[in-house]
């Protein structure tokens, strides 16, 4: 896979909880951090994601926020 974004997370898939048209996808990338992701049904049956599956969390975004206590 070769994409242009640079933060690649690799994890594992816990859960997949669908909805009417999106899904709600937890990606366990370990060391205690999961990463949540909302897509639509079509891409996790795309994917073919299940739980258990290797996947990875993409992100690319021209701002981010950071915030601190």
């Amino acid at each position: 896979m070769k994409l242009s974004a640079r933060n690649k997370m690799p994890g594992t898939v816990t859960a997949i909880e669908k909805g009417a048209v999106n899904a709600t996808v937890l990606i366990d990338l370990g060391g205690g951090t999961t990463v949540t992701a909302m897509i639509t049904n079509a891409s996790v049956e795309e994917l073919g994601l299940e739980v258990g599956k290797t996947a990875y969390a993409i992100v690319k975004a021209s701002d981010v926020i950071v915030g601190s206590d």
